[in-house]
This record gives structure tokens, C-alpha cells and sequence, in this order.
């Protein structure tokens, strides 16, 4: 349809003190913007349609009912409506002031200036944008139709005398007063109707017991919602409050008699209307379908009230059929609260357009744009630039936020506030994550054998809000406010404004993150550090030798991977040691001494009580001993080709890995190469503990628990003595990661997997992923703590690391992907005037063996006001820390309880924004804070995915690998996963690599396009059934689509521009996400196509869970129960 023009508002809709705002700030910001309120039943390019509908056409269900319920198309005849969008012209910009606007718009001052400007709308107002310093753009708010009346048209074919638009029976049962508009019945010139009122269906979440208007009967509580203001007067309709009275409708004319519309005719009986159906009572006409033809509905939109039309959200306030009794005529709807009277004449759906929501990749492209220079670091509470945009960090004062960060920069100087704002108090580290090349990598210093300069009280670092006083001679902890004395090795004079001469000289003093090299005394023992190892641990059994994977590992060992050993970065050559076993149901050493002529095999078969049978010439460097490696990779698969043995361990084989490196003295990685579950009798013997039918139940927890300790202190053992266990798993069966798992998850290892693993599919991901885990900046044998300002202090952890105490985390590795989270609580009331610092200090050995220390450093401001809590919270590390929280509770709770809680603190946190920054908006709108706009969208997301939905399409043990990898997953891989990235393909230029993102909305898929879509986990390529042949000639080299396995096909290496474009972006999103993600080929109607359509986060997930659009209704119903 085509859209006619938008039209601006009358300003005289507007009540006196509104049109003066209006004037002042429009004067002022003339060329912003603000965020719209949106109806959740708004279409835009709409238009009445008054022709009769094909009465064989079937119905629109609603939004969350199954094809297969009882639903009578007979009865279902429909009646598209539709209206062009309004547009509001600027005179409707509301000033910032101390007082709250009745708008809401009172939105406190934040700094950030790379937050998006809010979306232009089409809706019934706009919010303006600020850029100033210091001001956040105010909330983001969205109409409910529920409250609003819906004007007649103006162009409509008049069915009485005076030309007056007809107003059919029952239409306006509910009329509800329209805030901010004109006293008059119509609209102003040339503006777009209201929207009509329906009712929505129910969704398949907590607390909903019927639409969010249903007879009294059939809820609790009133049938009003606060902000409401009742419908007044006699003669109202049975079980109504009365329509007139001095207090019906505020700023509106009174209605000419009790039972009248300003401006309308009297309604009379059943024929008051020729050519419209008679009210509902005993005289109506119940199971006819509704009048169809020019005249039916002429220039009307659709009666509201509840159940009016199958599918739409329901008009609120008081209900007109309450205290009658149900119906249960042909005309009722499954799945929907029964009616009373007679049978309600069922009309089109009418729906939100999702274009006029906020989403991702509006919110991501308007914060790009307004990065128009590097974040600087220079001041406490500045809320840096989303975690997916391009930005560059300067430090200078508090760490790049790559590094850390919190999920608000405003310190709430109570508990009670985090109590009612229902924000998490939270830290999102990752101490060695990659920075971009044009950034500050942490700088080394070195304090000599004095060691570090820290405070005398709470051990704290040297850092940049450290205070000099006594001429430099002592310095004022920022953290525990004491005194210490300046050793004499690091004394330097003050200037005039009290900083050191040396300020810029020293890293420590100047920015917020740094490196010390560290002192015997933060040595095991106090001796320096061997280099760490590395030990291959391969799988000989029958499965992995037929697959060809033990061929293949020696092979790429041999020829790749052993020239790709890490290195410190200004290191010639690693002096990473490596050795080589091999097990099946005994475990076999290898020699590889490089005196030897040839490797030789030591087999140990007592598994109870294992030991490593030899230690000089196990770990070797490679570059002394090349040629007996070669040797051996070349024997294994020699060795081990006519292998009947289809039984194999684990557990000893991982003991024996951590024998051999403490007999070194020193810390390391293990690589376990296994394909089937350690059935054979032997220490850490697992069985099928698989039960499919309890997935998604209450009972599934038991799932992803340990089935025994064994691997949960062979974890503990390993972080202790400084090393982690990387596990590849090729299976093709069930190997219960949730409890082998356990030892990677403790010591910090990775879990890689590789489902039915064959050469051809998988080999050069195998290779990629190894290349990237070798390369890929870690660390041993490290202990990490967190500091913090008196009040606060840590308290919950979350990540994959060993704890003894309630303070240090224990890792036998730490690498650039790894990402901790770590929950603050309030011990005392914090000093508003003051700000809040965070020192996160990680010690560890370097790849080269160095013992370091490397110190973050964090400054937040204090508040004690929601208004400027709000407009600094980051919601990149809340939906991070809010899915970890999920992630535990797996273990503890029920899929339900958790996805309640979710909703629970997601609408609590809306709610509380509502009631404390924005008191005088109308009830009818959903308010969001412009830092959490984007919630509801991340919060559906996380409702319906993989990792909560527990449904048996996917298996126990890839939910127990999700679990896992999402556990220790980054800020951007956590908002990556919600709401995954798609790019077009059939457009994609050379200079335009990556191309502009595509919004996860099936519709937005051409017929005749190629899209990718990937999450961090997982690839997709979808192909349009008219897609060109040519297209799929270019890029897989078949003549059509048809040719395409899912599984089976890959992008390869063709002279053409096209599969040079894709095969760079496939690498580029592969770097960024530092995975070699598992590419599908998905062709349109394909059986696998519902599970890539799993991935498309707007729309509703075959597995079930609610579109975006129908959570926000949903979430508003919440938001609105809560502050009742």
C-alpha cells in the first residue's frame, strides 16, 4: 500500500501549558527529535478498505493460537483496516524542566554522546534528542491504543442526514479519553484516524490470564487501569460505570444526552442504524457473519472492546460486558476469555508495525553515527559507546572499556535503590581482551626489587585517583581513604595543582591500565616460573580411527600447527615445550627426546593409580627435537589402523596430564582429543544418563548436573597447580559434556565440538579453531581480585575459574575471550559528593614464563536519584549479566521459574523508571529509558532461545555446550547471541564489506536474496527460492540450489568477484567473533529451514515464545499490574 504524506498535528489538540512547552523548545531544538509514542496495535501505510472480504479466505489467528485449533473460517470473515501514519510536527517538543512534563519527558542529564538519538516514528508524538554535554535523550515512549478513541474518518460515506460519520452499534462502548488532542469529535484537517482498539491473545508466560481488558469475572481486581479517569454517569451500558457526569471525560464537551456521543445521534435499539447489525442483547442476531459491502462500515474503524476481532489487543478500562455470562455461540474464540451477549463479529487483526519499535540495528547505526571521535577516559562515570560499534579508546584515567565494564556508571548510594530500580549492580571483566591496533596496549612497569608501590591497609595498586599529599612524600588510597607513606625509590615532587612531575612518566599514575613486572614474592615458592607446555592427548580408539581424525591430527600437528605456538611479542621463537600421548583404555607415552633416533611408546595399563612413567624427554621443545616429532605423527596412525578397541577413559588420562606437568614444575594447556563417552571401567566411568523427555521440565536440571565429582576435582587440581584442559569432542553419540565438562570449566579450559565429524565437513575448522586457540593472547597459573571503594564490595561471581575463598579467583588459564561477571553489593551508605572506584588486579605467568601483574582501574559516580540512574546504565553488560544469572539457575531452578524471573525484573525495571522519572505521562504508554530501550527486544530474546527453552530439538549435550561457551562469552558475543547479525549477500559490493545489517524479521528475506546470519556460535547462509542461478553458480560452483546440502556445503575458492566478497566477509565476521563458526547452507522452504528461522529474534520461535511485538504487549500489561 502506498502511504499518504504525513500531516502535522493541529497545535490546538494540545492543552494551553502543553502548546507554551511546545513553542520553547521547539525554538530550541529545532532540528531534533524524540523518541515516539507508539500505539502496540499502530500499522503505518494503512488505509480503510471497505469491499467485502473473500468469505472462503482463512482467518487471522491470534498472535500466539496453533493452526489446528477449532477456529470457524465460516465466521471469521475479515475486515482489513488500515490508516497512514500520523506525523507530529515540532511544536509538540516538550522543554526540560525540574517538574515532571505530561509527557514524561523528564529525562535527568548524562554524558554520553554515543548513544542513538531515539527513532523517528511515526506515532503520536517525538521526543527531542540532546547531544549537550552531560544530557541523555529522554525515554522512548510507546501509546497504548487501549486509552485512545478512535475518531471517525473524515472522507467516509455519511449513512445519516447531516453528514456526520456514522457510528455503527457497540463500536464505542469503551470510549476512553484521548490525552493531548482536541475537544472536537474529528480529527483535525487532513490527519490520519486513530488506530483502531482491539485485543490481543495470550501469551505463553506468567501471570496472564486473558488480555489486558476482560470482565471481572474472569480477573482480579479492578476493571480499570491507574491513570484512567472513570466513565461517569447515568444510564451507562449494563455492568458499566456511567458514560456522563461533570467527570467523564476531562477537557472534552459534554456528551448532548446520557446515552450520546458529542456530535453523533442518539443510539437507539437495533434499528437505529439502517444497515448495521443491532446491538448485543436478546433481539440481536447472534451467529451472522458481519455486514459486508460498501456500506457495512462506512469509513469506520472497527468496534473495540474485548474480543471485538480475533487477534487484537483489547481495549482497556472498564469492561462493557462484565457481570454477564459467558458465550459459547459458534462465534467464540479459542483461546480467548468467552464473551457474553451475542456473537461478536470477528475483523482483521490489526497489529504494530515493527518498523515503528525501536530495534537493534537502528539503535547500532545511530550510535555509529554519532562517533565522530575516540571515547576519552578522562573523567569517572562517562557511559561508554555500545559494545558492537567501531569505537577507539583513549585511556586516560580509567581502563578501556573493553577491559571492564559496569553495568551503570552512576553508583546508587544505597541498596534500597537497587532494591527498587531492580538494576543489577554488576562488573563484566575481561583483563586480556584484544584492543584495537590504533589503541594503547597496557604498558609494562617496573618498580625494581621493591615491587609495586599499593596501600598499606587494603593492598590496593598505584593508580590514577591516588592522592599525593606532604609534598609527595604520601599518597591518600582512593579506595580505603588511608595514608601511606611513599617508599624513597618512587619519590617525586608535586606542581603547583599537586601532581607528581613524573605524572606522564609513569603509566601507573596516568592511565587506568597497566602491567608490573612482579617480584619473587608473587612467585609459587618464591622461585621464578618454567615456560608453560603444552601436552596432545589423542583418542586411538576404533570410532577415531575410522572417522580418519587421528590421521588427520598428527597430520596438521606435523605440518601447521606446531609453527603457530605462542610467543611473547617481541619473542623470535616460543618456548613453549610440548609432548604427546595416546589412550584408548590405556594411556601411551611417547619419548621424544631429541638424542632419540626414534620416538619410543610407554604403555601405563594400571589406570587406578596413575602415574606419568617417564620425565625427561616427555616435554620437549619443538625446534630441538622437530625430527622425532615428525617420526612420531607419522607412527600414530600406523600404529593404531587395525585398532578394534571401541572402549575408552578419561579421567586418567587428564590426571596423568597434570602428573606430567607438576613433575616439570610448571603450568601448561592439555589438549584431550576424544570422540566417545569414557564407558570403560576405570576411575571417572560414565554411562547414558540421556533422557530427552525430561528437557524442558522440571527435572532437567538433573541433566546438566556432574553425574559424579571425579571431573569436578580433576578441575579444581588442575587450577591449582596452574593449568586447563582444552576438550575437543568429535561424538556421534551421547558423552555427557555436563559432567566431563566440569574440568574445563574449573580450570578455565574451552570446550570445542565437532558432531559427526568427517574431513571433508570439518577438518578446516578443526584446524582454524586450533590455529585461533594457540594464537589468541593466554595466561597460567593466574589469581585474580577485585577491590573496591569502602561500601561496596564484591560479592557473587560468575565465569569459569576455581575459588578457596570468598575474594580470589583461581585460574589455571585465562585467555582473551574469557569474560568474568561479578555482582557489588552495598555495605554501607555511599557519600553522593564522592565517586566509587573499582582495581581489578590479575597475576599470572606469561606465555614466556614472566610472573606479572596486570592492574585495571574503574571510576563511577555516586547517586542518590533515579534520574540519573537511569540515563548511565549500560544494557550491553545487564543482558550479559542477566544471561550468566539464567545460566546458573539452570542448575538450581526450573526452565519456568527462571524465564518468570526474567520477565519479572525486566518489566520491574521498566516499571520503576515509569514511576519515578516519569510520573505524569499518561497511563496508556510504555515508557523506555533511551539506555534501555532495546530491553524488551534482548529480554524476548533470551525468553525464547536455545539456552532457556529446553525443548527436544536440541540435545542434552550441545545445551550443556551452550551453557558452557556462554558462561565465560564477552559483552559483544552475549549481545551477538540475543540478536544475531544478518547481512545480504546478493548486494554485497567490494567496497562495502560488511554490509549494512538486516533486522531478524522474516520478512525481511527477498525471495530472490542470499543472507548470512551468525550468533558466535553458529553460520548460516539462507538462499531465496528465486534465487539466480547464476548467484549460485558464482559462489558454491552448482548449477542451481538444488544441488545444495545443508551440512555438506561450502564456500570455495572461485575467480569471480562475488566469492571473493563472501568468502571476506565470512573471514571478517569469523575474526571478529574469534571462531570458525559452523557454516549451514539453508535453502527457502527447506525441512531445516525452522531452525534457522530460530535464529531470527523478532519473530515468534518454532519452539515456541513470543514475537518482540507481542512481548512489548505483554511487558506493558506487566508493567502496568506492577504499578497498580
Amino acid at each position: 500500500m502506498l502511504a499518504r504524506p504525513p500531516v502535522p498535528l493541529n497545535p490546538s489538540a494540545f492543552p494551553p501549558t502543553m502548546q507554551q512547552q511546545s513553542q520553547t523548545t521547539s525554538q530550541a531544538f529545532s532540528n531534533q527529535y524524540r523518541s515516539p509514542i507508539l500505539p502496540p496495535n499502530f500499522q503505518e501505510n494503512q488505509q480503510y478498505q471497505t469491499q467485502p472480504q473473500n468469505p472462503n479466505q482463512p482467518p487471522v489467528l491470534p498472535p500466539n493460537s496453533s493452526g489446528s485449533q477449532p477456529y470457524s473460517s465460516q465466521n471469521s470473515l475479515m475486515h482489513p483496516l488500515s490508516h497512514p501514519p500520523s506525523s507530529i510536527n515540532q511544536e509538540q517538543f516538550h522543554s526540560q524542566s525540574p517538574q515532571m512534563i505530561p509527557n514524561g519527558t523528564n529525562q535527568p542529564g548524562a554524558q554520553h554522546p554515543y548513544i542513538n538519538s531515539g527513532l523517528q516514528l511515526s506515532s503520536t508524538s517525538l521526543q527531542p534528542e540532546y547531544d549537550a554535554s552531560n544530557q541523555s535523550r529522554p525515554p522512548t515512549t510507546i501509546a497504548n491504543p487501549q486509552f485512545q478513541n478512535a475518531p471517525p474518518h473524515l472522507n467516509a460515506t455519511s449513512s445519516n442526514m447531516n453528514g456526520t460519520p456514522s457510528f455503527k452499534p457497540g463500536q464505542y462502548h469503551k470510549v476512553q479519553p484521548v490525552y493531548n488532542r482536541s475537544s472536537s469529535p474529528y480529527p483535525p484537517n487532513n490527519q490520519a484516524p486513530v488506530p483502531p482498539v482491539g485485543h490481543t491473545s495470550q501469551f505463553n508466560y506468567p501471570n496472564i490470564s486473558g488480555p489486558s481488558s476482560m470482565p471481572s469475572n474472569l480477573v482480579t481486581g479492578a476493571n480499570t487501569y491507574p491513570g484512567q479517569p472513570p466513565l461517569g454517569g447515568p444510564n451507562a451500558y449494563p455492568g458499566q460505570p456511567p458514560l456522563g457526569g461533570p467527570n467523564a471525560y476531562s477537557g472534552q464537551p459534554p456528551s448532548s444526552a446520557p446515552n450520546t456521543y458529542p456530535g453523533q445521534p442518539p443510539i437507539g435499539g437495533p434499528k437505529a442504524y439502517p444497515g448495521q447489525p443491532p446491538l448485543g442483547g436478546p433481539n440481536a442476531y447472534p451467529g451472522q457473519p458481519p455486514p459486508s459491502g460498501p456500506n457495512a462500515y462506512p469509513g469506520q474503524p472497527p468496534p473495540s472492546g474485548p474480543n471485538a476481532y480475533p487477534g487484537q489487543p483489547p481495549a482497556s478500562g472498564p469492561n462493557p460486558y462484565s457481570g454477564q455470562s459467558p458465550s459459547s455461540g459458534p462465534n467464540a474464540y479459542p483461546g480467548q476469555p468467552l464473551l457474553s451477549g451475542p456473537a461478536q463479529q470477528p475483523m482483521t487483526q490489526t497489529r504494530i508495525d515493527p518498523n515503528i519499535v525501536p530495534n537493534v540495528i537502528q539503535v547500532l547505526e545511530q550510535s555509529q553515527e554519532k562517533i565522530q571521535e575516540p571515547f576519552i577516559t578522562n573523567a569517572p562515570g562517562l557511559l561508554p559507546p555500545l559494545a558492537a560499534t567501531n569505537f577507539t579508546c583513549q585511556d586516560q584515567g580509567s581502563c578501556n572499556p573493553r577491559f571492564m565494564r559496569s553495568t551503570t556508571y552512576a553508583i546508587p548510594n544505597t541498596a534500597d535503590i537497587v532494591k527498587q530500580s531492580h538494576i543489577p549492580l554488576a562488573l563484566s571483566i575481561s583483563p586480556l581482551a584484544e584492543v584495537r591496533s590504533d589503541e594503547l596496549e597496557p604498558p609494562l612497569a617496573n618498580f625494581g626489587e621493591t615491587g609495586p608501590v599499593r596501600c598499606h591497609r587494603c593492598k590496593a595498586y598505584m593508580c590514577s585517583f591516588m592522592q599525593f599529599i606532604d609534598g609527595g612524600k604520601r599518597f591518600i588510597c582512593c579506595y580505603c581513604e588511608a595514608a601511606t607513606d611513599v617508599p624513597n625509590e618512587y619519590f617525586n615532587h608535586l606542581d603547583h595543582s599537586g601532581r607528581r612531575m613524573d605524572w606522564y612518566q609513569r603509566p601507573e599514575l596516568c592511565i587506568g591500565s597497566y602491567e608490573i613486572l612482579a617480584t619473587k614474592q608473587y612467585c609459587k615458592d618464591e622461585k621464578w616460573p618454567e615456560p608453560p607446555a603444552f601436552i596432545f592427548m589423542i583418542d586411538v580408539s576404533y570410532n577415531s580411527v575410522r572417522s580418519g581424525l587421528v590421521e588427520y591430527i598428527c597430520h596438521i600437528l606435523k605440518n601447521d600447527l606446531l609453527d603457530y605456538l605462542p610467543k611473547d611479542r617481541n619473542a623470535e621463537t616460543s618456548t613453549v615445550r610440548v609432548g604427546f600421548a595416546t589412550f584408548d583404555k590405556k594411556i601411551h607415552f611417547y619419548n621424544i627426546k631429541s638424542t632419540l633416533g626414534q620416538p619410543q611408546m610407554m604403555v601405563v595399563s594400571d589406570i587406578e593409580d596413575i602415574f606419568v612413567p617417564l620425565l625427561d624427554g616427555f616435554l620437549c621443545l619443538p625446534q630441538t627435537s622437530r625430527g622425532v616429532i615428525n617420526s612420531l605423527l607419522d607412527q600414530i596412525p600406523q600404529t593404531f589402523a587395525n585398532t578394534q578397541e571401541t572402549e575408552t577413559i578419561l579421567a586418567p588420562v587428564i590426571q596423568s596430564g597434570i602428573q606430567a606437568l607438576k613433575g616439570a614444575n610448571c603450568s601448561g594447556k592439555i589438549y584431550i582429543f576424544s570422540t566417545t563417552l569414557p564407558i570403560a571401567v576405570a576411575p571417572g566411568k560414565l554411562s547414558n544418563r540421556e533422557d530427552k523427555k525430561l528437557l524442558g521440565t522440571e527435572k532437567e536440571k538433573a541433566l546438566f548436573s556432574p553425574a559424579n565429582d571425579v571431573y569436578t576435582k580433576l578441575g579444581e587440581e588442575c587450577a591449582q597447580s596452574g593449568c586447563a584442559v582444552d576438550l575437543f569432542v568429535f561424538p556421534n553419540n551421547y558423552v555427557d559434556l555436563a559432567t566431563i565438562g566440569e574440568v574445563c570449566r574449573l580450570s578455565g579450559g574451552e570446550i570445542y565440538k565437532f558432531n559427526y565429524f568427517s574431513i571433508d565437513n570439518d577438518g578446516e575448522r578443526l584446524l582454524d579453531e586450533l590455529k585461533r586457540n594457540f594464537q589468541r593472547t593466554t595466561v597460567f597459573d593466574a589469581l585474580m581480585r577485585i577491590r573496591t571503594n569502602t561500601g561496596i564490595r564484591p560479592v557473587d561471581f560468575l565465569g569459569h575459574f576455581y575459588m578457596t575463598n570468598s575474594t580470589e579467583m583461581i585460574f589455571g588459564t585465562m585467555d582473551a575471550d574469557k569474560t568474568v561477571a561479578v555482582e557489588l553489593k552495598h555495605d554501607d551508605k555511599l557519600p553522593t559528593e564522592g565517586n566509587s572506584y573499582v582495581q581489578v588486579a590479575l597475576l599470572y605467568t606469561s606465555i614466556s614464563g614472566q610472573r606479572r601483574l596486570r592492574v585495571l582501574t574503574l571510576a563511577l559516580t555516586v547517586t542518590s536519584s533515579y534520574a540519573s540512574l537511569y540515563p548511565l546504565c549500560d544494557l550491553d553488560t545487564i543482558m550479559n549479566y542477566t544471561m550468566k544469572v539464567a545460566i546458573r539457575s539452570i542448575l538450581l531452578s526450573t526452565p519456568k521459574s527462571i524465564r518468570d524471573s526474567i520477565i519479572t525484573q525486566t518489566a520491574n525495571m521498566l516499571a520503576c523508571y515509569r514511576k519515578h522519572c516519569a510520573q505524569s505521562t499518561a497511563a496508556g504508554q510504555l515508557i523506555l529509558p533511551e539506555t534501555l530501550k532495546l530491553l524488551p527486544m534482548y529480554a524476548a530474546a533470551l525468553l525464547k532461545s536455545d539456552l532457556l527453552t529446553g525443548t527436544q530439538t536440541v540435545t542434552t549435550d550441545d545445551r550443556s555446550w551452550l551453557i558452557h561457551r556462554l558462561m565465560s562469552m564477552n559483552i559483544k558475543g552475549s549481545s551477538a547471541y540475543l540478536y544475531p547479525r544478518i547481512y545480504p549477500l546478493h548486494t554485497l559490493e567490494e567496497n562495502q564489506i560488511p554490509p549494512p545489517m538486516v533486522r531478524c524479521l522474516y520478512e525481511r528475506f527477498s525471495d530472490s536474496g542470499a543472507y548470512v546470519i551468525e550468533n558466535g556460535l553458529v553460520m548460516y547462509i539462507w538462499l531465496g527460492s528465486q534465487i539466480d542461478p547464476t548467484f549460485v553458480q558464482n559462489l558454491f560452483g552448482f548449477p542451481t540450489a538444488a544441488n545444495i546440502q545443508p551440512e555438506r556445503c561450502r564456500i570455495i575458492e572461485l575467480d569471480n568477484p562475488l566469492s571473493k566478497n563472501v568468502r571476506t566477509l565470512l573471514n571478517l565476521i569469523r575474526n571478529e567473533r574469534n571462531s570458525h563458526m559452523k557454516l549451514f547452507v539453508i535453502r527457502q522452504r527447506d525441512p531445516m529451514e525452522p531452525f534457522f528461522k530460530n535464529y531470527l529474534a523478532e519473530d515468534k520461535g518454532f519452539t515456541g515464545g513470543a514475537s518482540y511485538v507481542d512481548f512489548l504487549y505483554h511487558l506493558h500489561r506487566e508493567i502496568r499490574n506492577i504499578l497498580q
